[in-house]
């Protein structure tokens, strides 16, 4: 009878362990991509590791915002952000802890990653110039041009609290200087067309409507425009053409989609293979193919539709770690030249 208990104990205490084990194998999600399509990426992550994944959406600023309360108790492992920018605020507020992996090391280049492996990028957005073919004989070939009085009341952009706008200021800062910065910045004020509103597909359609000759704007906005019948851009698409910035200095900014180990995650080993299954081939073709970006493993080709717009030379000198460190005196300059 005592062995019969004893093995039932065994037994027990096994199985016990065993639910513990399949308990523990999960990962919790924070993440401001609101893409229905990223199930399938994460689905494929659970078929190869088993390991479930717990996704809570918001935007990015609200996520920071809910670590920070939560504090030490946070059920938070992995943050996600379409901005390295909004990795500025995460790292002020102290939610994020280092996450060292020689695979995501050897697979995303290191102007792409924190110097000290708080977060990655995942895909590349590239911010360009467009322009109207039939208004615009010379557009602006830099970003610095955008400046130019020769372009007074054309340009069309968004508004200085746009995180787009911010990381790319902030890319001047690092390449130009601070005074070049602000002297960039009040030019382009100088130069809008109307006042800053709406989002990049707005800036777009300000062209196709004749209210502004040049907008800046991230560019899967513009292939949208080709893929779906987007009102107010689509019918006019073809009269819009567009520059790859800077191509024969730094090269064209990109920003990014980056991810990150949250400070207090309670499962950083699930957590540090969901970060490193974002580096994999299927991860980056799933990134590439659902929102038409650049991935950031530069083994892993665009899709077809990102083709479109032809090579370019990406800013590969300017650290991206640069958009976060540079992110509060991007605004103090927007403040200063009344950037809207």
């Amino acid at each position: 009878m005592i062995r019969k208990t004893a093995a039932r104990l065994a037994a027990a205490t096994a199985l016990a362990a065993i639910g513990t084990a399949a308990m523990a194998a999960e990962v919790n999600v924070y993440s401001s991509r609101h893409y229905d399509s990223d199930d399938a990426l994460y689905a494929k992550f659970t078929k190869e590791t088993g390991i479930e994944v717990n996704r809570i959406e918001g935007k990015a600023d609200e996520l920071i915002a809910r670590l920070e309360a939560e504090g030490n108790n946070s059920p938070a492992d992995v943050l996600i952000t379409v901005d390295a920018g909004r990795m500025a605020r995460a790292e002020e507020a102290g939610v994020l802890q280092a996450y060292p992996s020689d695979m995501i090391d050897k697979a995303v280049p290191a102007h792409l990653r924190h110097p000290d492996d708080l977060w990655f990028g995942v895909s590349q957005r590239a911010r360009i110039i467009f322009y109207a073919k039939d208004r615009v004989e010379n557009p602006p070939h830099t970003y610095e041009e955008l400046a130019d009085p020769k372009f007074e009341g054309q340009i069309c952009i968004r508004s200085s609290s746009n995180v787009y706008n911010q990381s790319l200021l902030a890319s001047i800062i690092e390449a130009d200087g601070a005074d070049a910065a602000k002297e960039w910045a009040a030019g382009v004020v100088g130069n809008l067309a109307r006042a800053p509103q709406g989002g990049d597909t707005d800036q777009l359609r300000g062209i196709v409507s004749g209210e502004c000759d040049i907008a800046v704007a991230n560019h899967y906005y513009f292939l949208r425009g080709y893929e779906e019948d987007v009102e107010g851009l689509s019918s006019g698409i073809d009269a819009i053409g567009w520059v790859w910035p800077n191509q024969d200095g730094r090269g064209a900014h990109v920003n990014l989609t980056a991810a990150a180990m949250a400070k207090s995650a309670p499962n950083p080993e699930e957590a540090k293979a969901l970060l490193e299954f974002l580096t994999s081939e299927f991860a980056q073709q799933h990134f590439a193919n659902q929102n038409n970006e650049y991935p950031a493993v530069q083994s892993v080709e665009a899709n077809e539709v990102t083709k479109r717009l032809g090579e370019f030379k990406p800013d590969s000198t300017t650290p991206t770690a640069a958009f976060s460190a540079n992110a509060k005196q991007a605004q103090s300059i927007f403040n200063e030249v009344d950037w809207q």
